[in-house]
């Protein structure tokens, strides 16, 4: 029985403090006004007194507080929305994009080619709540993060997270929190405030992206070393223990951004990975915590991943030997198309020559990769010519919000490109979990997540075509 769908299941895994479904539903309790995550530790209400919701805005906008205890707020995204290619699946990734505090509701729906109205009701059939209703959710928890992690203050604070006055970011703490923004930063855990005290935007924002389930971090920093494009990323230390920097070009400055490979996150019942900000804005905060929640897969299912491909008797002993293996992202989707054309010797001749220069260079770390605009006038021939003048011109779009069937027909239209490199973009850039070897049939068993599958065999050192 889908627990997902059927309330007593949910119950149930409330009951049991099931982990695995933080993030993909969110209980209430009529008694108390409180919501939770379902792996809660306190005790567990009477079934009577539990209301169910698909997602945090749903159970603010009926009048819950998030439980201080479980932080409801800060557990992984549900996988469901980074699999789905519908429009629902297309709003809520542009939403944590931060389109509707950039935007308005009016922006959302033109990128997804909907009205206002159309996109406002199938939100709210799907998730219980609106637009405006998730993006409220999502910026108080941005808020509280800054809150209990920095010092800044907190009119700062309110105008960082996206809040349009003071006086909204005081009514909204309000009611999400049951406390005034004072009282939730008294409330922050130990570790926070120490932080807290040398938290700034010149040393960094630290904070810990959570992910359900086993995260098998090895591969993941694997991949990133062998692809890192000098003067843009770096990775530092030895495995187990190693430290990934980029820069990132965002909407309203740039950022660096830091993340450790965190030993012991390969356990069941989830983690972490530390990572560390530093923004010329601090209004990018949601943006830049998205896009590395997309690079490092951390909204993954693994418990679906895992159980279907560990079926397949060729993968099984893959799967048992790498429980919680990613499939990366990107930070930075128009950045990974224009290096799956060009490869990372190319790609570092463009930073040195187009790459727009740091303020002040981080390190090694010294320029943001070049914007498709000043690549295709700077080098307008070739497939990287036809690529990078499709960017900018809009006729392929890569955004969180892109339709993957649309965008792979755009590719496909633009010379020279060839199936590699495009199915690289649909994997990596558009974040499809089910990519097959281009030319190559692989077993309709291994679907939905086909693009875990081929991951197993790279890490194992197996060859990715499987013919059958």
């Amino acid at each position: 029985m889908d627990v997902t769908q059927d309330e007593d299941s949910r119950y149930e895994a409330v009951r049991s403090r099931d982990g695995r479904f933080d993030g993909v539903f969110f209980f209430a309790v009529e008694t108390t006004g409180i919501y939770c995550r379902p792996s809660c530790p306190a005790v567990t209400p009477k079934r009577r007194n539990v209301r169910f919701y698909p997602t945090a805005a749903a159970a603010q906008g009926s009048g819950f507080r998030a439980c201080r205890r479980c932080r409801p707020d800060a557990v992984p995204g549900s996988a469901e929305w980074n699999v789905r290619a519908d429009a629902v699946g297309r709003a809520v990734r542009l939403i944590g994009d931060g389109v509707v505090d950039r935007e308005g509701v009016a922006g959302l729906a033109a990128r997804l080619g909907y009205s206002a109205r159309q996109v406002q009701r199938q939100l709210t059939a799907e998730l219980g709540a609106g637009p405006v209703a998730l993006a409220r959710a999502q910026r108080a928890h941005t808020a509280r993060v800054l809150l209990q992690t920095t010092g800044l203050p907190v009119t700062e604070i309110a105008f960082a997270a996206g809040f349009a006055s003071v006086r909204q970011f005081n009514d909204t703490v309000r009611a999400v929190y049951a406390a005034t923004p004072s009282d939730l930063r008294a409330a922050a855990p130990a570790r926070d405030r120490e932080g807290a005290r040398a938290a700034t935007p010149s040393a960094g924002i630290p904070l810990r992206l959570a992910h359900r389930g086993p995260y098998r971090a090895g591969p993941v920093f694997d991949l990133l070393e062998a692809e890192a494009v000098a003067g843009v990323e770096e990775v530092s230390g030895v495995p187990g223990r190693r430290l990934y920097r980029r820069t990132l070009r965002l909407p309203y400055g740039t950022g660096i951004v830091a993340v450790e490979e965190r030993p012991g996150t390969t356990r069941s019942g989830g983690g972490w990975l530390d990572a560390r900000l530093h923004l010329t804005d601090l209004r990018d905060l949601t943006t830049s915590v998205q896009r590395l929640r997309r690079l490092f897969d951390l909204d993954a299912d693994p418990y679906a991943v895992d159980e279907r491909l560990g079926a397949d008797p060729r993968l099984a002993p893959l799967v048992a030997a790498r429980p919680g293996l990613r499939s990366p992202g990107a930070a930075d989707p128009d950045e990974l198309a224009v290096r799956a054309v060009a490869g990372r010797a190319e790609a570092e001749r463009l930073v040195r020559a187009y790459g727009t220069a740091l303020d002040t260079p981080c390190g090694s770390l010294t320029h943001l990769f070049p914007a498709p605009a000043v690549l295709a006038e700077a080098e307008p021939h070739g497939p990287l010519g036809a690529l990078t003048a499709a960017l900018a011109a809009g006729a392929v779009r890569l955004d969180a919000g892109a339709d993957r069937d649309e965008a792979v027909r755009a590719l496909l239209d633009v010379p020279g490109l060839d199936a590699r490199a495009v199915a690289a973009v649909r994997t990596r850039a558009l974040g499809d979990p089910d990519v097959g070897p281009p030319g190559e049939t692989v077993p309709d068993t291994w679907r939905p997540w086909r693009s875990y599958a081929l991951n197993h065999l790279r890490a194992a050192g197996e060859r990715v075509g499987v013919t059958r």
